[in-house]
């Protein structure tokens, strides 16, 4: 069992939460706690944002509990109608993701039955804010995530099965029932990946350095993610035409075995290099190899195509192309960032952190 980041917060801003309402002698402390699971954000920023939101939806629940109260009473077809109501305007002001707080703030207000309505109301509004600014402050101070170290970890981890998976295929060596099974995985943590990735996009920088150097890898991460989606899609042409390119001539399977074996190792040198694992060069003997093999790839589809008219190659060659070409572009950008930012650091953040 794997205990996150997120998993010791929550359980910090619980205690913390029950703990204030506790000292500040707050009836049913537990209405903070509740409030402050369901406040907790995976970022800093979605934090935030959930903390307006949150405020303005309990408003909302808080208010219209208190006036169906006054005008029609507690009876439970009431509070059933006033969540209706509740949940319509959160919808109508894009509040959805507060709506469960909401609800549970008209539920803690309408159950009491004594006098003093007004004080208890405000007193169990004030309780579940408590809870919700309790995981604001815990999510701002405690264990703050590294989503840069994450996403880096995964897209390699996610290149490197993929180009294990190409390898084995152009070799003729894979069960075309269990490469199916895992290009369905392998399209899922792309998925994933990209969930990564816009969590890495939301962290905020408040150093003017920071925020130019943050700009660029989030340039470089996203075609990160481009190419290595290449290298899935081909993989995906690959087996899916892998009857007929079995029974395609032996010269030009060599032909496009030879440009993805450059291609992959290329890919491999990019990634390597952007953590300083591999020398910054320009221009390497890599990209003239890839560069001579994708000019007989093309000279080779010509050839085979007026002879067999087989337009299924179209596609598969064509995506090959784009790989390249996309690699091309990585490796440029890797280069100009490592020219702006010298940041000896890199390595260490990612790979040692």
């Amino acid at each position: 069992m794997k205990l996150g980041a997120r998993i010791f917060k929550t359980g910090i801003a619980v205690t913390l939460a029950l703990f204030l309402a506790a000292l500040l002698h707050l009836p049913s402390p537990v209405f903070a706690g509740i409030s402050a699971v369901f406040a907790m954000q995976p970022t800093i920023y979605r934090s935030y944002l959930s903390l307006v939101e949150q405020v303005q939806a309990n408003i909302i629940g808080a208010v219209l509990a208190i006036i169906a109260v006054l005008l029609f009473g507690r009876d439970p077809f009431i509070i059933g109608l006033t969540l209706m109501i509740v949940i319509a305007l959160c919808l109508k002001m894009r509040l959805e993701s507060t709506i469960s707080v909401a609800l549970v703030t008209v539920i803690a207000i309408m159950e009491y039955t004594d006098k003093q309505f007004i004080e208890f109301a405000v007193i169990r509004f004030l309780t579940i804010m408590l809870g919700i600014f309790a995981a604001f402050v815990v999510n701002l101070i405690f264990l703050p995530p590294k989503y840069e170290k994450k996403l880096y970890e995964k897209i390699t981890e996610n290149t490197e099965n993929i180009l294990k998976w190409i390898r084995i295929h152009t070799r003729h060596a894979s069960e075309h029932h269990i490469l199916k099974e895992d290009i369905e995985k392998m399209k899922e943590n792309m998925t994933k990946l990209e969930h990564l990735y816009l969590m890495y996009k939301e962290e905020r920088t408040y150093f003017r350095k920071n925020r130019f150097q943050k700009s660029r890898k989030l340039v470089l991460y996203r075609q990160m993610i481009v190419a290595t989606n290449r290298a899935l899609e081909t993989l995906k042409l690959l087996h899916r035409f892998e009857n007929e390119l079995y029974h395609m001539p032996l010269e030009f399977q060599q032909i496009i075995r030879s440009q993805l074996d450059c291609l992959l190792h290329y890919h491999e040198q990019i990634l390597l290099k952007f953590i300083g694992k591999v020398k910054h060069l320009p221009h390497t003997d890599t990209v003239n190899e890839t560069h001579h093999e994708r000019m007989r790839l093309i000279e080779a589809f010509y050839a085979h195509h007026h002879q067999s008219h087989e337009y299924y190659l179209f596609s598969l060659v064509g995506t090959i192309i784009d790989y390249s070409e996309q690699l091309e572009r990585l490796d440029k950008l890797i280069d100009s960032f490592h020219h702006y930012h010298h940041d000896s650091s890199l390595a260490k953040t990612l790979v040692n952190d």
